[in-house]
């Protein structure tokens, strides 16, 4: 029987979740790491035991933790991030110069199909790439070579925090980068392009520019991963042509600005946002927690409700918050910065609280287990 482990990163630890396929009991392991940050926790699909994580701490800086058995026990590997030859400078919030330094790790993203490969998305901007199971990080510097002295910092930083790895061409790969925009490579990381056709955003000084935009996060099915969509600082979108030009589709949500975004496990065009106010109000509009989900790959939304609270929840949902399983039906998890994490074992229909009173929550990611 299929079992479903949830991988929980938040302020001050990881928790382990798990539950069998009905995914109405859970077990709940941890703080692991209690006290650290964990930006980012994520197994690999090609060994489910073995796990990833991004411990940070403003004091003691980043450390890259691996387990081999499912969480069980952890270990340190390496931690060295160093930028490939002169890293130069990028823009600051006011437009100055700034050196490229390296703070943390914000995304690691395990290849399908080979244990020892995982990719980390770092801040100051840029994708490193382990071959030995995170003992050591080379940087693949191409991707700065696009513009990177005009990239500067979003509200949250400058964070390389989305990483799509195309299951049908092991060669392409899309990133995201708050606040330069979506970029990407057809031969392996070696050379990149900015693929930003089509976004417009208005407080930047040439709102169409080819670099420059804030994207929060990028959602791809395997299955069809030339069709991704975007959750920008304003606008949801939608790529056709894996990346070449976006269209808007934020339809009729009650506003087109979040972070979070997932792809049904089973419909490509089945997706899923949660609306937040504003850039200044960063909760739900209203005071109602809505998840809404396209069944028509955007465009028409429809607010799931049931099991939310649906008044006075002022909780924000973060980037890397929300995930999906293999499960037939879908399951949809998200957790908040208020420490709750809910799932929905019908694909949205109706959802109901893990576990309350974490701390603040920064990444939620899903393994299927046989």
């Amino acid at each position: 029987m299929s079992r479903i482990r949830v991988l929980v990163g938040t302020r001050k630890g990881a928790f382990i979740l798990t539950s069998d396929a009905a995914r109405r009991d859970w077990q709940v392991s941890g703080p692991h790491f209690g006290g650290w940050e964990i930006f980012h926790i994520a197994g690999s699909p090609a060994n489910p035991d073995r796990l990833y994580a991004s411990q940070t701490s403003s004091w003691f800086g980043q450390v890259i933790q691996r387990s081999d058995d499912g969480g069980a026990t952890w270990n340190p590997v390496g931690n060295d991030f160093s930028y490939a030859g002169d890293p130069g400078t990028h823009l600051h919030y006011d437009g100055t110069p700034k050196p490229w330094a390296f703070k943390r790790v914000w995304h690691l993203e395990p290849s399908p199909t080979d244990p020892d490969t995982v990719y980390a998305g770092v801040e100051d901007a840029a994708l490193f790439r382990s071959t030995d199971g995170g003992q050591t990080w080379q940087e693949l510097p191409g991707l700065r070579e696009q513009q990177g002295a005009k990239w500067m910092p979003g509200a949250g930083g400058m964070c390389l925090h989305t990483i799509l790895l195309d299951p049908a061409n092991p060669a392409r790969m899309v990133v995201a980068i708050s606040a330069a925009g979506a970029f990407r490579s057809d031969d392996g990381g070696v050379s990149w392009k900015p693929v930003n056709r089509g976004l417009h955003s208005q407080y930047i000084p040439e709102p169409d520019a080819e670099i420059g935009h804030c994207v929060h996060r990028i959602a791809m099915h395997p299955a069809r991963p030339e069709t991704l969509f975007m959750q920008k600082h304003w606008d949801v979108m939608r790529s056709d042509d894996a990346g070449e030009s976006w269209f808007e589709v934020s339809g009729n949500l009650p506003s087109d600005f979040g972070f979070a975004m997932a792809v049904h496990a089973h419909d490509p065009d089945t997706v899923y946002v949660v609306p937040i106010k504003s850039d200044s109000e960063h909760y739900p509009p209203e005071g109602k927690l809505r998840v809404y989900r396209s069944t028509a790959g955007g465009n028409a939304w429809d607010a799931l409700t049931d099991g939310l609270p649906q008044e006075h929840c002022y909780v924000n949902v973060l980037r890397d918050a929300m995930a999906v399983d293999a499960l037939d039906p879908c399951g949809v998890y998200f957790g908040t910065t208020g420490g709750q994490v809910y799932v929905s074992p019908d694909a949205g229909d109706h959802w109901q609280a893990i576990v309350r009173d974490l701390p603040a929550v920064l990444s939620v990611s899903v393994q299927t287990l046989s």
